[in-house]
C-alpha cells in the first residue's frame, strides 16, 4: 500500500509524542511537506539545517569508501530526539524524512519502525 507525501507525514506524525515532521530534497535543502504540533519547531529551518548532516554524512561515508548505505541518523537532545531517514527507494533518492519526537513521551524505537514503514510506502 503506498502513501502519498500528505499521508506518509501524517503517518509519522501518529508516532506518540511527535512534534514535528518533513520530507525534505538535501539536495535543495526544501521541504516537500511539513507537519507540526508546536511553534517552538520550525521545520523549514530545521529542514534546511538537517540537510547539512546528511550531506556531511554521506561526503564522510565517500571519504572511507564505505559501500553502505544510511538508515537513519539520531540526533539526542536534551528534551528531543531527531531522527533523519534518507528514502531508500529510485523515487525518493536525495530525499529524507525528518522526524521531532518529544523525548519523555516518544518511545525511539517504535519512532523508527513507524519511520521505516513510511519511507518505504511513501509515492512520490
Amino acid at each position: 500500500m503506498s502513501m502519498t507525501v500528505d499521508a506518509a507525514l501524517k503517518e509519522a506524525m501518529a508516532v506518540e509524542g511527535a512534534i514535528g515532521a518533513a520530507l525534505v530534497d538535501y539536495s535543495s535543502g526544501m521541504s516537500l511537506g511539513a507537519i507540526s504540533t508546536t511553534k517552538e519547531l520550525d521545520l523549514t529551518v530545521a529542514a534546511a539545517g538537517n540537510t547539512e548532516v546528511v550531506r556531511a554524512k554521506m561526503r564522510t561515508m565517500d571519504m572511507l569508501k564505505m559501500n553502505d548505505t544510511i538508515e537513519d541518523i539520531l540526533i539526542t537532545l536534551g528534551r528531543q530526539y531527531h531522527l533523519i531517514r534518507p528514502l531508500g527507494t529510485r523515487t525518493g533518492a536525495g530525499l529524507f524524512l525528518y522526524l521531532a519526537l518529544d523525548k519523555t513521551r516518544g518511545n525511539l524505537a517504535l519512532a523508527r519502525h513507524q519511520m521505516r514503514h513510511v519511507a518505504d510506502e511513501i509515492e512520490l
